[in-house]
């Protein structure tokens, strides 16, 4: 898109990025160290060389900037910034390769993978300074027009303690629903259509999480491979939707399709929680392309180890850590997070590999400046806030340890459950722990139950219908020999793995699967659900499909009997869930007093129906207990402070190999209890039974009753 003429004014230091104001655009780059930046303006996606280089006139604050009075959104653009190329002293600066502006709005031309694209020879030593020119296959930037109406857009607001967490690829969850249109098919618009939107309000969740939406880069050694990127934890652009989910051809369009996209999920009362990579890009370590940041200030990006700036720090397993001790790396994070809240209206964030934002010197610091400025920021303090609360390097494992208002996936919740119905000895103390609401981890830091996000899988791992059929992992279609991935299942599976027609494997497959996502139901804190395991969705034993963008990783629509039976399995679960405050708890539990009497708000029982004592507790041969939560007890107000009030449920679980005949407890008021789930046959119909009687547990399997107090005489 051509401009009418050279005229450049000195423009703004802010806002970073492109900035159209409705007559020209202000360019402005972050780079402490360059000695000059060109802004590079391409005619079309086609063209090889730019049609202008103009020299950003001003440098104010380390900001290179100015101000095109002829621009217009859909100019495509990039930088040749100038500095030493000094790699044993950090230093990477080539203006033979265009750099992407890390603040672009949107992608106007994809990278195409080619040797010139690195800043060394290529299949030389890092230190050699290459002159080829990258500008034919560097990614571009596009400026973008902002305007959207949003009409009557509002964000859900779910409390926490009322959400349920659907974890979701874009294209992955859309790409075979053969309801949706076919050029809508794993896209934005995809996941905003009626099919896509009915399944999930029909299931019962809240919110989507999408796994990243950022543009990425597809690896270069995936790319050798015939392979891509599939899950997308390789950002190129912090601002930028991913052009690969978009239905639209214009890169402008997509953004607008995003747009719309939260707008439906909105109107349908889903929030939309974006998983978001700010610990590395996709520049990878000392041996990888030039694309953006390292051309642009290598030292000032990038944690460099301190004695061999040359390298590297890596917390991340990717090749390179964000330099978290910079307050131009805060900045752009910052500035990303409410771009997406503010511009594009999503509810919350995700952050993968949390530990590394941590990170201030070596150690993980849960009270950095990161942390610190988000609990300060009016926009991000308000937004759901959920850490992976580990990252690769030493002392990396922080479950339990991240400040108030952030929430965690609570691995130690997946583990202790995975060990219990695996038929582990010792595990039920822990198995306790983690039903409630995992206080041991939360409590003393003044955070609530909901702070555990609880799950049994995720995209990273073995789906839920894997994770019951196979007992190791079946990677080699990634290229790796077997080796990537972890190393074991925590699940037991017998002999057979795989498809089979053996019905008794089947049937037990079925009933495990049931007994996990009963079992995450069932637990106080936050559930999250991966996306296709309500209907059994597999990966045939491939528990790292980061990159398989195939019917390996997307999920199938066409369901089978037992895949409809699971499905309606799954929503009627997250209906006890919703319907039962017992285990929507604001609070840690702790009993209160009714009429003079203190009354415990959850007990533990053995299947005599007796309480647990200590020695049950610490035995290595206990693999059966009752939870029974007191309805009665809940010492909490709803939002318009009238005090919340619930049915008591009792959850027994069988881990063992043996039936167990459980005494059902005396209640309060009635003596029935009622039957709502049995995992061995969740179809069958409603019954009553009374206080004392005796009710067999199957093997590895677990029920969940209600006391009944309108019916005395059932």
């Amino acid at each position: 898109m051509p401009i009418a003429s050279l005229r450049v004014w000195p423009g703004s230091p802010y806002p970073l990025g492109a900035t159209w104001d409705g007559v020209g655009v202000n360019f402005a780059l972050f780079s402490e160290h360059a000695i000059r930046v060109e802004l590079c303006l391409f005619d079309s996606p086609d063209a090889e060389v730019e049609s202008l280089t103009i020299p950003l006139p001003e440098h104010t604050d380390m900001v290179w900037h100015g101000y095109l009075p002829d621009a217009q959104p859909g100019q495509l653009y990039g930088y040749r910034v100038h500095g030493p190329f000094a790699p044993h002293a950090g230093h990477r600066f080539n203006p033979n390769k265009l750099v992407f502006d890390p603040y672009a709005r949107v992608v106007g031309r994809g990278l195409r993978w080619n040797e010139a694209l690195f800043g060394f020879t290529f299949g030389d030593d890092d230190t050699t300074f290459d002159k080829r020119d990258s500008a034919p296959f560097a990614p571009l930037a596009a400026v973008v027009d902002d305007a959207f109406t949003w009409g009557e857009d509002r964000p859900p607001r779910t409390p926490w303690h009322e959400t349920v967490i659907y974890e979701l690829h874009v294209k992955g969850f859309t790409k075979l629903n053969t309801q949706i249109p076919e050029p809508l098919r794993g896209t934005y618009r995809g996941l905003a259509s009626e099919p896509a939107i009915r399944h999930l309000t029909s299931l019962g969740v809240t919110a989507v999480e999408l796994m990243p939406v950022h543009h990425h880069a597809d690896d270069w050694h995936l790319v050798q491979r015939g392979l891509g990127n599939y899950w997308g934890y390789s950002t190129l652009g912090y601002f930028a939707p991913d052009l690969a989910y978009a239905a639209a051809t214009s890169p402008l369009d997509a953004v607008r399709e995003f747009k719309m996209m939260v707008r439906a999920l909105h109107a349908a009362g889903l929030e939309v929680i974006l998983d978001v990579v700010y610990n590395h890009t996709a520049e990878g370590n000392h041996t990888g392309p030039t694309l953006s940041l390292r051309g642009i200030d290598n030292a000032s990006y990038y944690r460099l180890l301190p004695d061999e700036p040359r390298y590297y720090q890596d917390f991340t397993g990717c090749g390179n850590t964000l330099n978290m001790r910079s307050p131009r790396v805060l900045q752009l994070i910052m500035d990303s997070l409410r771009y997406w809240v503010q511009e594009m209206h999503v509810d919350g964030f995700r952050f993968d590999l949390a530990s590394a934002l941590a990170r201030e010197l070596h150690a993980v610091d849960k009270l950095g400046a990161f942390f610190d400025i988000i609990h300060q920021d009016p926009v991000l303090s308000q937004v759901k806030l959920i850490a992976e609360p580990w990252d690769l390097g030493e002392g990396g494992y922080q479950v339990g340890n991240f400040p108030t208002k952030w929430t965690e996936w609570n691995a130690k919740y997946r583990d202790t459950v995975r060990r219990f119905w695996r038929g582990d000895g010792g595990v039920v103390s822990e198995l306790a722990t983690r039903l409630s609401g995992s206080s041991d981890l939360y409590e003393q830091s003044g955070r609530r139950p909901y702070a555990s996000i609880n799950f049994v899988t995720a995209h990273d791992g073995f789906t839920l219908s894997d994770l019951v059929s196979y007992n190791q992992k079946h990677n080699q279609a990634n290229g790796e020999n077997n080796r990537d991935g972890e190393n074991h299942n925590l699940s037991w599976n017998g002999g057979v793995e795989g498809p089979t027609t053996d019905r008794r494997i089947l049937e037990l497959r079925d009933l495990r699967r049931r007994n996990f996502l009963a079992t995450l139901l069932m637990s106080v804190g936050v559930p999250m659900i991966s996306g296709g395991d309500e209907v059994a969705r597999t990966q045939h034993g491939n528990n790292n499909a980061y990159c398989q963008d195939n019917e390996t990783s997307w999920t199938r629509w066409d369901l089978s009997a037992h895949q409809r039976d699971f499905l309606e399995f799954s929503r009627r679960l997250i209906r006890i869930w919703k319907d039962n405050p017992v285990l929507r708890r604001r609070k840690f539990l702790q009993g209160r007093r009714i009429r003079g009497v203190d009354v415990a708000d959850i007990s533990w029982l053995e299947p005599s129906g007796s309480e647990m004592t200590d020695e049950m507790w610490h035995s290595p041969h206990v693999r059966a207990l009752g939870m029974r939560l007191n309805g009665d007890a809940i010492d909490e107000a709803d939002e318009r402070g009238e005090r919340v009030v619930g049915d008591t449920l009792l959850v027994l679980f069988n881990a063992s190999d043996d039936a167990q005949p459980f005494t059902l407890p005396n209640g309060e008021v009635a003596t029935r209890w009622e039957i709502l789930v049995d995992t061995t046959d969740p179809w069958t119909p409603a019954q009553r039974l009374r206080a004392r009687e005796r009710y067999e547990l199957q093997p590895g399997s677990m029920a969940v009753l209600r006391l009944s107090t309108g019916d005395s005489g059932a």
